[in-house]
């Protein structure tokens, strides 16, 4: 027997109107459907209807990781700050981390997210090899800092994830781990309903060497994703690589010192010369971890910071400032070139490759050099892919034009290997009686930004259109307003709720039968059932919440179809 809810007695306010501060479409919806509710900036309330839908997925997300052998705990959320400073991420989790003491001035934080409690867990109940391989998981609240909350549930500093970790004796047991969560995942997703690609990506501070991303395409997404329209290929803009091409370093003039007065970016020196941007090089100057180093990328491209970070994770990337200048007399401002930069660490961007020629700075003030070959006039000490990802760029794997697209991340993969085993020293006796090092998986879904990510993908004019694996009931019954029709609305509730079916019903008194309606279309059940102006009859109607179709059939006729 399913429960039966009256919308008579369940604590659930419509809005009509959307609220002030909504950006996306599940701001919106969400809160006037009256599935959540604004406590704090990025913290929000989960009321009886919302949680309904938060807790199927969760059902979900349980199920199949139980069917991979998964074997779900409970860690605290409340953390010491001890193990957090022993992997370095209390210090490079920097302001996202919420950080207090106790009574006792002991220092604590809130979890961010769980490697290093996991492997100590693991440590204290895991000894020989016998005890391999394990998949631990949870369904927990995390915490970070955001500086910005924005977008409803999808972007909070409260927020609830299913994080799990694989722990095996070898790397062979690491990729199988790795390919169960993989397959789980798509499991997942395509029982929510959603609309998802998995793409490559860097693994950044997480660490780790293989590291996926499932992404539900939305325009209210963060992430921005490449999508090639000949193959398979599709990646995160921050995983995009371009294969470096070396060209010969004959054939090329002497280098040519220029005038340019007054041209201390690339948009004044293109326009001076008469050349495209595409002709000079720009060398962007950044601080990695205190230390100033020079990023080179051709003229017409921007950096990307947030790629050049995760690249040069864990170090910390930021821009220098005027006072970096002082008393660096090989640094001229707005026009640094990469020949004699002695004391700079020099990182290129690919397309910055051996042989080709440019316009860059000369290191002097008011001064150009033209000709500047790599390899022949300067050398890259690293090269990195760190230009702003564009439309039309080529395909790593086949060279055709690439295509952008907005997403919402709800999954995260990463092989981390040894990186915490080593920081703690996770061993297990192997067959051989020596020690062994474990190896580790780490494998995220944003529970919470699931709701949210099917709001975005499947809501349209007339409010939410949950499916019926997560709608908070199968059926929505609508009793127009008359004491016959809330009579019969509330019968055909208890038989199908006596069958099984989970049902919302609308039998609140004094309000009009188009708020009912405008409610219902708003709340998303799948079904409507309308007990109208035919239930003197027998008769009700029958509505698809998404396909908008309708039918009228005998009480007795859509009890059997409901409960078919």
């Amino acid at each position: 027997m399913a429960q039966v809810q009256r919308m008579s007695r369940l604590m659930v306010k419509t809005l009509r109107d959307d609220p002030a501060d909504a950006e996306t479409l599940n701001h919106k919806l969400l809160v006037r459907a009256g599935y959540v509710r604004r406590t704090a900036a990025g913290i929000w309330t989960w009321l009886p209807l919302g949680k309904k839908v938060y807790e199927n997925v969760a059902r979900v997300v349980r199920e199949e990781m139980d069917a991979i052998g998964g074997q779900e705990v409970l860690l605290p959320a409340l953390l010491p700050k001890e193990p957090y400073e022993a992997s370095g991420r209390y210090e490079e989790y920097g302001d996202l981390l919420f950080r207090l003491k106790d009574r006792k001035g002991s220092d604590y934080l809130l979890g961010p997210t769980h490697e290093e409690i996991f492997t100590q867990v693991v440590k204290d109940q895991c000894s020989s090899y016998k005890d391999l391989p394990v998949i631990l998981y949870q369904i927990q609240t995390k915490y970070r800092d955001e500086a910005r909350p924005r977008a409803g549930v999808l972007r909070g500093r409260e927020f609830q994830m299913k994080d799990s970790y694989s722990f095996d004796a070898s790397d062979e047991g690491l990729a199988e781990a790795y390919a169960l969560h993989r397959a789980a995942y798509q499991r997942i997703f395509e029982r929510l309903g959603l609309d998802y690609r998995i793409v490559s990506a860097v693994s950044g501070a997480m660490g780790g060497s293989a590291s996926e991303e499932f992404l539900a395409p939305a325009p209210a997404g963060e992430d921005t994703f490449v999508d090639c329209p000949e193959c398979d290929y599709a990646a995160n803009t921050e995983a995009v690589t371009f294969a470096l091409k070396p060209v010969s370093t004959d054939g090329h003039a002497a280098v040519e010192e220029l005038d340019t007065p007054d041209t201390p970016t690339i948009e004044t020196l293109a326009e001076h010369l008469g050349v495209p941007a595409s002709a000079t090089l720009k060398n962007l100057l950044v601080k990695v971890d205190g230390e100033i180093v020079a990023v080179g990328v051709p003229g017409d491209r921007e950096v990307d910071l947030g790629k050049l970070g995760e690249h040069l994770a864990p170090a910390e990337v930021e821009l220098v400032t005027a006072e970096d200048f002082v008393g660096r007399d090989d640094l001229v401002r707005g026009y640094v070139g990469p020949q004699g930069l002695e004391k700079v660490r020099y990182i290129a961007d690919p397309r910055v490759a051996p042989g080709t020629s440019w316009i860059t700075g000369a290191n002097k003030a008011d001064k150009h050099a033209r000709n500047v070959v790599c390899g022949r006039d300067f050398e890259v000490d690293d090269y990195v892919d760190v230009v702003v990802v564009e439309a039309g760029d080529p395909c790593p794997a086949c060279g055709a034009g690439l295509k952008l697209d907005r997403a919402i991340e709800i999954g995260h993969i990463f092989q981390l290997g040894r990186k915490y085993a080593d920081t703690f020293q996770l061993d297990v006796l192997g067959q051989n009686g020596k020690p062994v090092r474990v190896t580790m998986g780490s494998y995220g879904i944003g529970v919470s930004r699931a709701v949210a990510a099917l709001v975005e993908q499947t809501a349209d004019e007339q409010g939410l259109c949950w499916s019926k694996e997560i709608a908070p009931a199968d059926v929505h019954i609508v009793a127009a307003g008359k004491a016959v029709q809330t009579e019969l609305a509330l019968d055909v509730a208890e038989q199908l709720g006596a069958a099984g079916v989970r049902v919302l019903v609308d039998d609140r008194a004094g309000v009009s039968p188009g708020v009912k309606f405008t409610d219902a279309e708003l709340i998303g059940v799948p079904t409507i059932l309308v007990a109208g102006r035919r239930s003197a009859d027998g008769v009700v109607e029958l509505k698809d919440r998404r396909s908008g179709e309708r039918e009228e059939l005998s009480v007795a006729d859509a009890i059997a179809r409901l409960t078919a």
